[in-house]
């Protein structure tokens, strides 16, 4: 029987894909779930799998080819002899190409072929043995410190270090096209940019309470719900009461109307290999504090191993970004249309501050609100960062509603 092998139903938001490598030849055979080829859309890689087991019969489309959905992209024969021994090791010999296990994630095979390494070539680390970005990145390393004849000095004197060479070797451009992500990211920051009026508020918000409550629980917290207390889970239960009390900042425009959202998703921006994604953390509101924190654990491992499925980063009501895990001190977010509102997190610095007429110093973060001025007056703007503050330098304000 001839089984055809399909590009997936795709949401609305998402018309097309780009193939991109195949893990399969024709002639290969294939166990049912077995990844056979990658599709990158404008939001996620997703890995189109067999739904039988047999051999590859026909393919009809090339890595970086349009597709959309529906479309056949090859053929499976389930009647071929190899099918029925393709879970086991026989398989090998079937077809002219051994079949080797599914080692890394789509973001990591993307990385070992921009590099043109041998995912066989690289020790891994993972579970099962599975590949994992360090370990590529150690192996490219690993290469880079090995000595070669263009970089040793014939009289024994140190090399030129690799970026030496290559300026003595000449002025080279390099031309690489737009992933189908990054692509996206661009025209969704020059829609922000075309269509919304933004402006940025910002505030200072000083952390020692929040510090000194992780501290006090942290073990208690790890030890009873199995996850760590970090710092997101304030910030996002502090965003939410914001929100609560400034419901216009919650909301977005929809034409000539203003749409209130009387739910609460929030979108965590998390950079990523293939570049920065917005997972959304649903009905926020009714998630503790452990709740969030699995969530967030889980959204960022899934983004870095290219797992995120379209419907995690669909929709939101308001976004938060940090860009103080790299080190930025202040910063002006775009907007992530068609939202209204965007909460910039930054580093945490050691800061002369005045506390009851004494100077002292205190762990402090300044608070950054990118908001559409079509529909947000600045009043709002200010006391909804202000109530972040609050919230912030005192924690017990959630259990007093205050």
């Amino acid at each position: 029987m001839q089984v055809e092998l399909k590009v997936p139903v795709l949401p609305e938001s998402v018309t097309e894909g780009t193939l991109g490598d195949w893990h399969k030849n024709v002639g290969d055979a294939v166990v049912a779930d077995e990844n056979i080829v990658d599709l990158e859309t404008d939001k996620v890689v997703l890995e189109i799998v067999a739904t039988s087991a047999g051999v590859i019969e026909s393919i009809a489309f090339e890595s970086g080819d349009t597709v959309r959905s529906g479309e056949v992209l090859g053929v499976i024969n389930t009647d071929v002899p190899a099918a029925k021994e393709a879970g086991s090791p026989k398989a090998e010999i079937v077809s002219s190409n051994k079949v080797s296990p599914n080692k890394a994630s789509p973001a990591v095979r993307k990385m070992i072929s921009e590099n043109d390494l041998s995912v066989d070539d690289i020790k891994p680390s993972g579970k099962k043995g599975a590949v994992l970005k360090a370990d590529v990145e150690q192996h490219i390393q690993s290469k880079s410190d090995t000595p070669t004849a263009s970089t040793k000095s014939d009289a024994g004197a140190p090399s030129r270090p690799p970026a030496v060479e290559a300026l003595a070797a000449g002025r080279n451009d390099r031309r690489v096209p737009m992933s189908r992500l990054r692509a996206r990211i661009a025209e969704r920051l020059k829609q922000a940019q075309n269509t919304a009026a933004m402006l940025t508020t910002f505030n200072e918000v000083n952390l020692k309470p929040m510090m000194d409550a992780r501290a006090s629980y942290r073990d208690a917290f790890e030890k009873m719900h199995g996850v760590k207390l970090g710092m997101m889970s304030y910030f996002t239960r502090a965003a939410v009461e914001a929100l609560k009390r400034f419901p216009v900042v919650n909301a977005s425009i929809d034409g000539d109307d203003i749409v209130y959202h009387d739910y609460f998703d929030i979108g965590i921006a998390i950079s990523s290999d293939r570049g920065l994604v917005v997972p959304v953390l649903r009905d926020v509101d009714q998630l503790s504090y452990a709740d969030i924190e699995r969530e967030i654990r889980s959204l960022g491992e899934r983004a870095r191993d290219g797992k995120l499925g379209i419907d995690d980063l669909t929709g939101g009501t308001f976004t938060i970004t940090n860009g103080g895990v790299f080190g930025s001190l202040l910063s002006t977010p775009i907007l992530n249309p068609p939202q209204s509102a965007i909460l910039g997190m930054h580093a945490i610095q050691q800061r002369p501050v005045v506390i009851d007429g004494e100077i002292v110093a205190r762990p402090m973060m300044y608070l950054a609100l990118t908001y559409d001025h079509r529909i947000i007056d600045g009043k709002d703007a200010v006391q909804f960062l202000i109530t972040i503050k609050n919230v912030l330098e005192d924690p017990s304000r959630l259990l007093l509603g205050i």
